[in-house]
């Protein structure tokens, strides 16, 4: 997967995973990573998927309506991704924490209901629901942030609640950081998610 690597300079800080939305690319977060832990390794990893010339993580049928196939498929791709990137730039499997947006939060939200230990911990601005249907896996004391935008046209304010719904059912310690905005990435929410992260992941 087409990918930037940045060595941190804190060895016991988590890695930073960071995954774009759509029409994004592996540049788009870097100034999110930097805001939340600059001292922290950066994996800032590209879509494998296009549509309409747009890099994307996963396919869609329509607005909000995955491709759950091919969802699947690229959920275990970026697994076995992160497994070879860890070995490859030597730094800890089990100490990876997401930053997705939108279509990069849901699959790494993805990544949390088909795996467990795939992620320490995640960050997820303006995630939907992944799949519903399936059992998840163990996620006891994941820390998850979810921010979410109370007039967010795509992401609904349901939707978000149902995530935190299933992801609370799995074990996880779900954070939901609510704005009167709609699906835009906010600077008043990036600055929330650094002080969870801080309160999480801080040595």
């Amino acid at each position: 997967m087409r990918h930037i690597f940045h060595k941190g300079t804190n060895e016991l800080a988590p890695t930073l995973l960071l995954l774009h939305g759509t029409g994004g690319t592996e540049h788009d977060l870097l100034p999110l990573a930097d805001l939340i832990s600059p001292s922290s390794n950066i994996l800032s990893v590209r879509g494998n998927v296009s549509e309409n010339g747009m890099p994307r993580f996963f396919r869609r049928l329509a607005e909000g309506v995955f491709d759950e196939e091919d969802l699947v498929f690229r959920t275990k791709e970026l697994h076995t991704f992160l497994d070879e990137a860890a070995q490859q730039y030597d730094f800890p499997r089990n100490n990876i924490v997401a930053v997705g947006y939108s279509n990069g939060a849901n699959i790494a939200g993805s990544l949390l209901f088909h795996y467990e230990q795939a992620l320490k911990g995640a960050i997820l601005h303006h995630p939907m629901v992944p799949r519903r249907g399936i059992k998840l896996p163990a996620l006891e004391g994941t820390p998850v942030f979810i921010a979410a935008g109370i007039n967010d046209p795509i992401c609904k304010k349901e939707e978000t609640q149902d995530l935190e719904k299933l992801l609370l059912q799995a074990g996880a310690d779900v954070s939901v950081h609510w704005e009167s905005f709609g699906h835009q990435l906010t600077r008043s929410e990036a600055e929330a998610a650094k002080q969870w992260f801080t309160l999480h992941f801080s040595k």
